[in-house]
């Protein structure tokens, strides 16, 4: 019987090691001048705002930080008004750039067919000019002798306003409502804009179920349209309600002094008077109420998938 030999055992397989993942470092580079970007420009100011707020001492002989925190308290004690006049006038103005910026925007998603470019394009033209200029052209519209007073002369729509406490006597210039409607004029493309994506997003078989399921119009729209524009709605609300509470462009060319709002006191505390402190304790005030309302005002609209 031949001898059966045994065959040597075999070798362990080398073990293979993962593949190496590459450019998993790739998103965060690109990121990088981003967040770079953010820290020089944004976060290192606020910081140096901040240790300005706290500070003490004048122009001549230096700021020196004291952690003088009573800034904040005499700051909103004594320009509280101008705080409300600012949320009210924004607030107004984001309303009116609601009623007017969404039936144009729904006309724009649904109804403008071959006219959309043309009109997307009037709703931004609006850009193409300078913020100062476009300001500045409303003092000619809203002028005394213009036809726009003497239309609302006619209609007797001043007696109204005048009434409310939105105008004086027979002019426009100078009163609330010329800074709310500079406001509403300047604001309303960045409330069009994000409706009229927000729109376009809806699936048009929607409407068409809504009408097989015996839904009139304004029963589809209350049902169907806008709840699915809220996004949209909220955006531009949010786009449009915060740069107006912070501008001074509008209430320094249309208003006067008793139309100040926020946005002219701080100009006023950093340009003429000097008083950076104030100023920017002022502008950290602006900030953190702001950041608030929109905290709240994001959490009661009910969506979080903004445009």
């Amino acid at each position: 019987m031949a001898a059966v030999t045994e065959a040597p055992p075999l070798a362990p397989a080398p073990e293979k090691k993962p593949p190496r993942k590459r450019g998993r470092w790739t998103p965060y580079w690109l990121l990088l001048p981003g967040i770079l970007w953010l820290i020089v420009f944004f976060a290192l100011p606020m910081i140096y705002q901040g240790s300005t707020s706290i500070q003490t001492g004048s122009l001549e002989d230096g700021y020196k930080v004291t952690w003088h925190f009573s800034t904040y308290w005499d700051a909103v004690s004594e320009y509280w008004p101008q705080f409300v006049r600012s949320g009210l006038y924004a607030a107004a103005a984001t309303i009116l750039c609601l009623l007017l910026g969404y039936p144009l925007a729904y006309l724009i998603a649904f109804r403008a067919g071959r006219w959309r470019n043309l009109i997307m394009i009037l709703v931004i033209a609006p850009f193409f000019t300078s913020f100062l200029i476009r300001t500045l052209a409303w003092k000619t519209i809203l002028a005394d002798s213009g036809p726009v007073v003497g239309a609302l002369n006619t209609l007797h729509v001043l007696d109204v306003t005048n009434w409310l406490g939105w105008t004086s006597g027979d002019r426009v210039l100078a009163t609330p409502l010329a800074v709310v409607c500079g406001l509403t004029y300047n604001f309303l493309p960045f409330m069009v804009l994000p409706l009229y994506t927000s729109l376009e997003r809806i699936d048009g078989r929607l409407h068409e179920a809504a009408g097989d399921l015996y839904a009139k119009p304004f029963t589809t729209f209350r049902k169907v349209t806008f709840p699915l524009s809220m996004p949209g709605v909220v955006s531009g609300t949010l786009l449009t309600f915060i740069p107006a509470a912070g501008d001074y462009v509008n209430a320094e060319l249309l208003g006067s002094t008793d139309t100040r709002m926020i946005g002219n006191v701080i100009q006023t505390q950093f340009l003429r008077i000097l008083d950076y402190p104030t100023a920017a304790a002022l502008s950290f005030v602006l900030m953190a109420a702001i950041l608030a309302m929109v905290t709240i005002y994001i959490r009661k609209s009910g969506t979080e998938d903004l445009v």
